[in-house]
């Protein structure tokens, strides 16, 4: 926009795959994915206060906020209004409009006014990606009669020691691991079972045993995970990890499906000694059926209208190609040869 006092609520930051849905940009996906979900960003001149490891949108990684990219794209700054006019003009092609906040003082008022303006311009339903260390359960009743429906929390790390390293005091940040559990109880008690999401990010550390448990931690509490594949963002202090095995992520996706529709629980699953899942202790038959539906390999998020994953993000996690993480669209028979060979690998 050019215009250095960009700032929420009036202006936003989009994904790219968002803008070029909206036709703020040029470009075509991979595979010609969609985009069912219009992600927005809260962004401030003195951006965000945390200081997450793996974050671009970090405290101390080098560069002007504005010029910071996250999830590894550019996120640039729109006037709300003309996002909103572009929703509407789409909204029978859109599942869903989420709108994520940094950690800043002014965020949790501002969500309010971004959902409020949103629903009032156009019938998509909303979600937002929360910060507990900022909000209140006031804050949460205040989102859900704005119009949200559901909500999204990004916990990450699966073991404690690894959020406080990553997120909390080891990284010179603000959030805590029991506070993000706490505020997790209470959006459920606010927005219902099964309206509120835990994200998780795989490859930080933890065992494929710790993350299985931390999803069904979540399932049991009646919410559902969003999975993610950890992806470093350049001059992040985790700029240097590499991304999980293909291997790692396949059987953890596949863990997650079952948890979260009930079809299996992490306490049934066996494990080596190295906690890598070896079995989900569940008949053959029906396991073929699972990964024959590709279900569990597409990308995991909020639904639309439809019942349908809306909240898709093509290629959030992993570059256009043949070794997609996370599917944007149902997985070929080809694809799923693939994920087959994938979820053997050790």
């Amino acid at each position: 926009m050019g215009n250095e006092t960009y700032s929420s609520p009036e202006q936003v930051r989009l994904s790219l795959a968002a803008a070029m849905t909206l036709d703020l940009v040029p470009g075509q996906f991979y595979r010609r994915a969609r985009l069912g979900c219009i992600n927005l960003l809260l962004t401030y001149p003195d951006g965000c206060y945390a200081n997450c490891a793996y974050c671009g949108l970090a405290r101390e990684r080098v560069g002007q906020y504005e010029e910071k990219s996250f999830i590894r794209v550019a996120w640039e700054v729109y006037s709300l209004d003309e996002c909103i006019t572009r929703m509407a003009e789409r909204e029978d092609d859109l599942g869903r409009a989420c709108v994520s906040m940094v950690t800043h003082p002014s965020a949790a008022a501002d969500m309010v006014e971004v959902v409020s303006r949103i629903r009032a311009g156009s019938r998509i339903a909303t979600s937002v990606l929360i910060t507990p260390t900022l909000l209140s359960r006031e804050d949460l009743v205040a989102l859900r009669e704005a119009g949200t429906d559901k909500v999204g929390i990004a916990i990450d790390a699966a073991r404690e020691d690894i959020f406080d390293d990553l997120r909390g005091k080891g990284a010179r940040g603000p959030h805590r691991w029991d506070r993000y559990w706490e505020f997790f109880a209470e959006a459920l008690e606010v927005f219902g079972e099964g309206m509120v999401g835990s994200h998780f990010m795989v490859g930080l550390g933890e065992t494929e045993r710790e993350m299985a448990e931390a999803i069904q931690r979540v399932r049991d509490m009646g919410g559902l995970t969003h999975l993610f594949s950890f992806f470093a963002e350049p001059e992040s202090r985790l700029a240097e990890l590499p991304q999980p095995s293909m291997g790692q992520y396949r059987r953890i996706q596949l863990a997650r499906h079952l948890i979260d529709e009930n079809i299996a629980r992490a306490d049934g699953f066996d494990y080596d000694e190295h906690g890598a899942i070896t079995s989900f202790r569940i008949p053959d038959d029906e396991l073929d059926r699972v990964i024959e539906s590709g279900l569990p390999f597409m990308t995991s998020g909020c639904t639309g209208p439809d019942g349908c994953v809306a909240c898709n993000r093509p290629y959030a996690n992993s570059l256009p190609g043949p070794k997609i993480r996370n599917f944007p669209f149902k997985p070929t028979t080809e694809d799923l040869d693939g994920v087959r060979a994938e979820l053997l690998e050790r």
